[in-house]
C-alpha cells in the first residue's frame, strides 16, 4: 500500500511579502512531520520539523534572493 498523504502537501500558508518582492512568492508546505519553504522562482529550503524555521528560511530568501 502506498501512503499518498505522506507525499502530497497537507497545508500551505503564505508568508509575508516585503515591498518590492513581487517576483518572489513563498509558501510553506507540510509533508508528514516536516515543513518546507518554497518560492515561485524555483528556490526551496530544507525540510524542517519547526514551521517557524521554515518561515525564517523563506524570509531569508527574500532578503538575499
Amino acid at each position: 500500500m502506498h501512503d499518498r498523504a505522506a507525499q502530497e502537501p497537507t497545508a500551505q500558508e503564505a508568508t509575508a511579502q516585503p515591498s518590492g518582492a513581487s517576483d518572489h512568492r513563498t509558501t510553506t508546505t507540510e509533508r508528514g512531520s516536516f515543513c518546507l519553504a518554497r518560492c515561485t522562482c524555483g528556490w526551496h529550503g530544507p525540510a524542517r520539523r519547526a514551521r517557524s524555521q521554515a518561515r525564517t528560511d523563506a524570509e531569508q530568501h527574500h532578503r538575499t534572493g
